[in-house]
Parts: C-alpha cells; structure tokens; sequence
C-alpha cells in the first residue's frame, strides 16, 4: 500500500471499529459470553488449519535467522491453543462487571452519587510475535464490551489471520459485529503510526513486544498508552529459607521458559545463606546451561564449591568457563530473554530492596522466605507491579491471575497496573440519581 491507501486503510478500521464499540458496549453479558465460547469451540476444533498456518510463519522465521526466543515467542502449539481456549472459558464464567454501580452514597443534598464501569471503547493493540495474543485481545475485548483493532508482527501474520478469522466466526455466531474485532491485514508498518495517532477513534493503545516498539510507541502515539518497558525481574533468596523450596522456585522462575518478560532474569541471595544455597543452584542452572553472571562474592562462593561433576554439554560448559562470568555493571539491569541469569550476594533483606527498586523495571519481583515479618515488608516496600511471596515469576501473567487472559502487564501507576484483564478496559463514570433535588 501507498501512503494514501495506508491512510485511507487505517480510517476505515477506525470508523468501522467505533460504529462496532457501540453495539458492543450494549451487548448482554449472555450473548458476550456465547462468542466467547464460541471461540473456545472454534479453536479446539481448527487445529490442523492452525498448525498449517503456523507453520508458514515458522518457516519465515527461520529462513530470515530470528533469533531463538522470537521464534519460541512464534510457535502456536496444541498446549498454547488450549490455554487460549481455556482462557475464552475462563472469561466467559467471570461475572460481567460492565454496568456495576460502585461507591453509591448519599449526600446531605439529598441525591445519591456512584460511579459506573463501562468500556474504554476502542483499544488498538501493537504486538509482536506471539499469535496468541489474537485471542487474548480478542476475548478481552468482547468481555469488556469493548471493539479491538490488533496488529500483530509481520512474522506471525499467517497465525493471526487465521486466529482472527475465528474470531470473526465467534462473532457473527453470537450475533455480535463482525467489526468488533479487527485484524490490520497489511504488515506495513505505516498502518501503526496512523493508528496510533487517531484520537477521534482509538481510545487506547496498547503495545506488547520488544523494547524498541514499545518506545516508539509511547513516543509517537497521540492516545493514551499502557505498556510495560522491559521485564528485569529478580528472585531474593532470604536468610531465613527453606533452601529446598527456594531452589526449586528460583529454578522455574528462570528455566521453565526463557523467553517472557516474567522470567527471573537477577538472583539475590542473602549472605546468611549464599555458601548453602548458591553452589546448589549453581548444579542446577550448569546442569541446563544457565550461564551466572556473578558479583564477586557469589563468583567465589560457587568457584569453591563447584558443581560436581557432570555429563556431556553441561561438562563442556563447565571446563571452558563459559557457564560462570564475572558480571558488569550492565547486567544488573539486563533484561537476557536467554539462559543467563546474573546472581548477587546481598547482606539482607534491606539491601535486596534497594537493588531491586534501582535496578529493576517495576514489573514482578519474588523473595523466598520462612520470615513472616520480612514477607511483609518485601510486599510493601518494593515498587512492583507484582511482588511475590515464596512463588514463580512467572506466574505473573493473566490467565495465571484468574483474569482469564491478560492484554498485557502494565508498569504505569496510572489506570491499570501488573496484568492488564477486563477492569484494565474499563473506565468509570460518575452517576447521580435524584428526585428532583436543584442546588440552592
């Protein structure tokens, strides 16, 4: 497309997105609820068609040479369709909160004054990669009464056309818009810079990727943004610990999966407990090919207690070094999104705190104790969007909330915060309800 068709393109989406907002603001929980089965259904039974279209992009990818975890990001497997399915589920047995009256008081006027949640009306949402971000997105957005424009990354957009199509098929059997939610079908990059930049139509944006998009995206857009920058996140193993539990949450947390923005990407352990704990975890993190990062303590402590010996690649790691480095300034605030994992000694629980509120990017921090009061402190004194007690980082997602599915993990304070859900797309209105009261 030309420039003049990208914008001509992009007003057409929003106009027909805003006509769209409207019908679905109003929709009964029932029929919202009926597409989003639907959906569920339709994903379930489209899989060969969605392994298909899957695999067009993976083969893309590969022949382009993305990156590892852009192409772990990409993959559309029968377990990611489920947990998408599972999610429309999920969403449609939550209560519909749209049209819930809260805060209804009396005043000495004699009127009564509450607020009103209701859609935010039309999000656009920019992604990259993962194509189960099509359904998520969606199914918020049909719970939330709310009308969508999604523009998912070039390189998954065989998945997501075929995803969208099924959404289309969820709508349209719930008698919902087929325009409630739309898929920009050029991967023209322009497209996002019109989006973003329509006030009268777009309500929200909502970028959900790499850094680099997600800062042009805050700088360019003219609509208000939620978004989260980067995922630094940081597992504190505290003295006291039940070592046990310790090593087996800081394990899941950096190597169930590397690639999300919830994985822990910066180990703190106490001087109390480190020469007990760190060598222990570092057989396990050599064992998987987890390159440490260490400040000089930890880097002591594990060389004089090395793991013992072990087979085959992880060996190999181990003889030439490569598994256990010196770290660097940089890597305290390094976002890997890879088997690397930087590791510091901390005196306590205060000095954990403050590295953690310097260093981090505010999204999801974890401290594995046995001490109730330092769990209490941790809670309140890190500036978190989620902060944890003796659990996984990467818990921290939406369908792991409850919330059914997540349109992405905020860091803002303002609005909406940690895993953006249904109350994230909504806002509140002010209600008053008189009997003929006038103001004296």
């Amino acid at each position: 497309m030309n420039a003049l068709d990208i914008a001509t393109y992009t007003q057409t989406l929003g106009l027909q997105a805003k006509t769209a907002a409207a019908l679905m603001a109003c929709a009964p929980a029932a029929i919202k609820n009926k597409a989003l089965l639907a959906l569920a259904r339709r994903l379930r039974e489209s899989g060969p068609r969605l392994a298909e279209a899957n695999a067009l992009d993976l083969a893309r990818a590969g022949a382009a040479g993305l990156s590892a975890p852009m192409v772990d990001r990409l993959r559309l497997t029968p377990k990611v369709v489920e947990t998408c399915a599972q999610g429309c589920e999920q969403l449609a047995a939550m209560p519909d909160i749209i049209g819930e009256v809260l805060g209804m008081r009396q005043q000495p006027s004699g009127i009564r004054v509450g607020q009103m949640r209701v859609p935010i009306g039309v999000f656009c949402m920019v992604y990259e990669s993962r194509p189960n971000v099509t359904v998520e997105a969606a199914s918020l957005s049909i719970k939330s009464g709310n009308a969508a424009i999604l523009r998912g990354g070039s390189e998954a957009i065989e998945s997501n056309r075929a995803l969208a199509d099924l959404v289309v098929q969820a709508l349209a059997e719930a008698g919902l818009p087929g325009h409630g939610v739309q898929l920009v079908q050029t991967t023209d990059r322009a497209a996002v810079g019109q989006l973003i930049a329509m006030p009268g139509y777009v309500d929200l944006v909502i970028p959900r990727g790499g850094k680099g998009l997600i800062e042009r995206i805050s700088a360019e857009a003219k609509v208000p943004v939620i978004k989260h920058l980067d995922g630094n996140c940081h597992s504190y193993v505290d003295d006291p610990c039940d070592l046990d539990l310790a090593l087996k949450v800081v394990d899941n947390a950096k190597t169930q999966k590397y690639s999300p923005c919830n994985a822990t990407e910066s180990l703190l352990v106490a001087r109390g407990v480190a020469r007990d704990f760190l060598p222990r975890i570092a057989a396990v993190f050599a064992a998987k090919g987890v390159q440490m990062r260490c400040d000089e303590a930890a880097l002591k402590i594990i060389e004089q207690n090395r793991p013992p010996a072990l087979a085959g690649q992880a060996q190999a790691a181990i003889d030439s070094g490569e598994w256990l480095r010196p770290a660097q300034e940089a890597d305290w605030s390094e976002e890997y999104l890879a088997p690397i994992i930087s590791v510091k000694v901390v005196d306590g629980l205060q000095e954990a705190i403050a590295h953690i509120n310097r260093y981090g990017s505010h999204h999801t921090d974890a401290i594995l104790t046995t001490d109730h009061r330092h769990a209490q402190r941790f809670l309140r004194e890190v500036d978190s969007a989620s902060v944890m007690v003796n659990a996984s980082t990467r818990f921290a997602d939406g369908f792991e909330y409850g919330l059914g599915a997540e349109i992405g993990i905020s860091t803002d304070k303002f609005h909406a915060r940690g895993p953006v859900g249904i109350e994230g797309l909504t806002s509140l209105k002010w209600v008053v309800l008189g009997e003929g009261e006038v103001r004296g």
